[in-house]
């Protein structure tokens, strides 16, 4: 089957909007800066969209020096030089260890006066290893890629009163052609001149109930994705992923399912 990339997001602040991209490189651990920033609490904790809905409004962009971000009600956005001789604190994110070097008072300042909560910025630094499958992520969560198809969002929107856009659901890949939760049945993608490998089906939480442009919360699309995607006592919507080949990549890049996974481990009935 062959399909077409039809979106790429990066998310350079953890718990903030994305960046759309045309063209970008893969890494090992993903788009370029993807969560290479996080907001901590003052014991270490990372913050998102589950604690403080709001944050969906930050705006972050990132070059790979300078880190600008928007806010609503802001003086000013912020305009950082990323720096990498601060001090290195010990962190967690999803109760798991990490390590990230502070951003200094006048980032710490600027995001506290915007979102009301004591906070510091990190820049990660380290290594972390996937949940499961061999890779390796910066803040994420779990993994270095997040893959939806085009055509599971239309089947969800069809059960909806009102439509939602894909940015609820936070992808770093969305593809079209693969058909409605077509995601759901390949282990092996090749897409323009990378190879991804689809490890573990995405369990939904809260942020997904977010509007990334107001920040309100409501219930769907958990309530209906309830009724018809719960497996494994989570509800899921779309597939982690990792890199087993790097390239570029580039909106309108042909996408071929070169293994399918039928019968892999965590694939939902």
């Amino acid at each position: 089957m062959t399909a077409t990339l039809v979106e790429l997001n990066a998310y350079p602040l953890k718990g903030g909007g994305g960046t759309s991209l045309r063209s970008a490189e893969l890494t090992a651990r993903g788009l370029p800066f993807d969560r290479e920033f996080m907001l901590i609490t003052p014991e270490g904790r990372f913050m998102s969209q589950r604690d403080l809905a709001e944050m969906a409004l930050l705006r972050p962009s990132y070059d790979g020096e300078i880190l600008t971000v928007n806010a609503p009600g802001a003086a000013a956005p912020l305009v950082h030089k990323a720096l990498d001789d601060g001090e290195v604190l010990d962190v967690t994110v999803q109760r798991k260890e990490a390590q990230g070097v502070d951003q200094g008072d006048e980032a710490a300042g600027w995001f506290a006066s915007v979102l009301g909560h004591d906070c510091r910025l990190v820049r990660f630094t380290g290594h972390r290893p996937t949940r499961h499958g061999g890779g390796e992520v910066m803040f994420a969560d779990g993994y270095p890629l997040l893959l939806i198809s085009a055509e599971s969002l239309a089947d969800l929107n069809a059960r909806l009163d009102e439509p939602l856009p894909m940015n609820r659901f936070r992808p770093s890949l969305v593809v079209e052609g693969l058909g409605a939760f077509g995601e759901d049945d390949a282990r092996l993608l090749r897409i323009g001149e990378t190879v991804i490998e689809v490890v573990r089906p995405c369990s939904r939480c809260v942020v997904t109930t977010t509007d990334q442009e107001t920040g309100e919360r409501g219930r769907e699309p958990l309530r209906t994705l309830a009724t018809y995607r719960t497996r494994d006592r989570g509800i899921q919507f779309g597939q982690n992923c990792v890199p087993r080949r790097l390239g570029a990549l580039t909106l309108g890049d042909p996408v071929e399912v070169i293994e399918s996974g039928a019968g892999r481990p965590g694939r939902p009935a």
